[in-house]
């Protein structure tokens, strides 16, 4: 594990794919759970303004991604249900290609909210994760999270875990509306909105880019690496593979 200053952390910043959550459970759950629920969450909300808003949203990005050379689904805008299968056939494609635009996030968010409130979804974090929540607390540590999934997703993700409910440990969610995950500003907008110095945070990703972009931003950073043999081309040294024994007491 490379050094870290422990005495200047005060907030740890975590990642959750591949962090605090196995991947498995994101693209064999999350995904097609939202990919499967997409055009009965679209009837069901069509007038909803804040779902109107999102497919606007989609319309923009569809247009961008055509203009960057990729080739997504068609798109009609009438009649309304020509609109509505357009929105589900270009969501269903972002789904399969992990893309990280905010309104498909927005979404995702709404629809697996429905699944966690009823019941058909529960949370999944790796077993280390709530002690080392208890553990941090105890140590009068914040503890925040940053994903590109939307902030309503992630405490509804850390609200129904087999551990219970964990996000009283949690002091602040943070998605891709403070900025993708790979920029270093998005890094310096957190420690600013939480009114500390960048040094003073430790992020935990398993995204070599983003912790990069952590660390430019004046961030303590580890790489976070649950499965040592999935990646042979890093050295084992400079991850961590699991939260134990990370800012033991």
């Amino acid at each position: 594990m490379p050094p870290i200053d422990e005495s200047q952390i005060r907030i740890i910043l975590l990642d959750i794919e591949g962090t605090t959550t196995p991947i498995n459970f994101v693209y064999q759950t999350l995904f097609p759970y939202a990919s499967r629920k997409l055009k009965s969450f679209l009837q069901e909300h069509a007038q909803d303004p804040e779902i109107q808003s999102s497919i606007q949203e989609l319309r923009g990005q569809r247009e961008a991604d055509e203009r960057n050379g990729l080739e997504p689904p068609a798109w009609q805008d009438h009649p309304e249900e020509a609109r509505l299968r357009s929105s589900v056939a270009f969501g269903q494609w972002l789904i399969a290609r992990d893309s990280k635009c905010t309104p498909l996030k927005t979404l995702q968010g709404k629809i697996w909210q429905h699944g966690f409130t009823g019941g058909e979804l529960s949370g999944e974090v790796y077993p280390d994760v709530p002690i080392a929540f208890e553990r941090w607390r105890r140590q009068k540590r914040m503890i925040c999270i940053y994903s590109s999934g939307s902030v309503l997703a992630q405490q509804n993700l850390f609200r129904t875990t087999a551990s219970g409910d964990l996000t009283p440990y949690i002091t602040a969610f943070f998605d891709t509306r403070v900025g993708a995950k790979s920029e270093v500003e998005s890094y310096k907008k957190i420690a600013a909105s939480l009114s500390y110095e960048p040094k003073q945070f430790l992020f935990i990703s398993d995204a070599p880019k983003e912790v990069e972009a952590a660390r430019s931003a004046g961030m303590q950073a580890i790489l976070c690496e649950r499965d040592p043999e999935s990646s042979s081309s890093r050295c084992q040294s400079d991850a961590i593979h699991s939260f134990d024994g990370l800012i033991p007491d």
